[in-house]
């Protein structure tokens, strides 16, 4: 393991983030999840903590660091009892944000990002529409310009925290057919026309509000385009690798947590006389869970190192991302299965901690772009 990911910085940062995590989230996580949100207090108090800039630059209001950073603390909040879902919900500024640093709008920065990173807003990212999903390019919501104005209409669905956001960084139509013609916007809850529905049911992430939004006639000031008019999918491919990136983190990070679970259960468990480990079965299944979960933290460890050296344009990079998102995807899917297994009824109950990973690791496979999906841009990489 590259000795980047266990300088003493980066040792205080864990120790630090599963503090906050043991203290403000893991005794109010079962509540959370039956309410379906997050009390807007936690955002506040993970940015007192220097929790919630991770990876942004600190002159845009964030706490510095970079991908590496923001994977230990992903690391952390799992390993210490938070779930995916939490992350979802509260740092889905890192979906909704990048663009706007990348496009350097002081602005914007101003208006939205620094006090989204200091806990005071939460913001979102509205990409995915209802009769279309990795297909972004063929996105319909339009933005029609009119005077100092774009007038939106259309309707986007599947957006993580939009139930709670006050802005939206929505992927909106400007030109024409095709990526040339998207752009973004800024939408802001309360602009007439702007209607936001939910929170949807799902079945997982329970503690992460999801919405549907509707926008008529919305009038968008022109100031809130972000970057160029019918720029935006570059905006949006740009910061793609790190949302995969950022998935495969969580998956690895789960599976790592559901073998820890079922290892201690294991131990602790007696059948017939004997600690569940004592069976052979049991302690192949504990070792083929291992074996999973290690390949697939280094092969997203290594992706994200191959990040940081170039660039999220590069096709090799793209196509590591790509890679480490798929293989974390199988590998979590399968050890969370069997971490349930082995916990046997205890693991199918709502209490256990295994029942919100089990459930909350679905999405993984189709969040970012679905395994489907990539496994195909995969195979066009290659060259196949």
């Amino acid at each position: 393991m590259s000795d980047l990911w266990t300088t003493p910085e980066r040792q205080a940062l864990r120790e630090s983030v599963t503090r906050f995590t043991e203290r403000e989230i893991v005794p109010h996580l079962a509540q959370w999840e039956d309410e379906g949100r997050l009390p807007r207090e936690l955002h506040a108090a993970a940015a007192k903590a220097g929790i919630l800039g991770v990876a942004f630059p600190e002159e845009v209001g964030g706490d510095g660091g970079d991908t590496i950073d923001s994977a230990i603390v992903t690391e952390a909040i799992v390993q210490a009892g938070g779930s995916t879902g939490l992350i979802a919900s509260l740092f889905t500024h890192g979906i909704a944000l990048p663009h706007m640093v990348a496009a350097a709008n002081a602005d914007l920065v101003d208006r939205f990002v620094r006090p989204t990173l200091g806990g005071e807003t939460i913001g979102s990212l509205g990409v995915t529409e209802p009769g279309g999903g990795s297909d972004v390019a063929g996105l319909t919501t339009r933005a029609v310009r009119d005077g100092d104005h774009f007038v939106v209409n259309g309707a986007k669905t599947f957006i993580t925290s939009g139930v709670r956001a006050d802005f939206v960084t929505t992927a909106v139509r400007t030109g024409g057919e095709g990526y040339g013609g998207i752009s973004l916007l800024v939408i802001e809850k309360g602009t007439p026309g702007f209607e936001v529905a939910g929170p949807l049911r799902k079945m997982g992430w329970h503690c992460s509000d999801t919405a549907e939004l509707s926008f008529t006639d919305v009038r968008v000031p022109v100031e809130n385009l972000v970057g160029d008019q019918d720029g935006g999918f570059v905006l949006v491919m740009q910061q793609f690798v790190n949302e995969r990136l950022g998935l495969a983190v969580q998956a690895y990070a789960t599976a790592q947590r559901a073998l820890d679970l079922a290892a201690r259960y294991a131990r602790e468990r007696e059948t017939f006389g004997k600690p569940l480990a004592a069976r052979q079965v049991i302690r192949h299944k504990l070792v083929e869970m291992h074996r999973r979960t290690d390949a697939a933290r280094v092969v997203t460890r290594d992706a994200i190192e191959r990040s940081l050296a170039g660039s999220t344009t590069d096709p090799q990079v793209i196509l590591a991302a790509v890679m480490a998102k798929n293989t974390a995807v199988e590998a979590v899917e399968w050890v969370v299965s069997e971490s349930v297994q082995i916990h046997g009824g205890a693991g199918y109950m709502r209490e256990s901690e295994i029942d919100r990973h089990y459930r909350d690791a679905r999405i993984l496979g189709i969040g970012g772009g679905a395994t489907e999906v990539l496994t195909d841009l995969a195979s066009k990489l290659l060259g196949y």
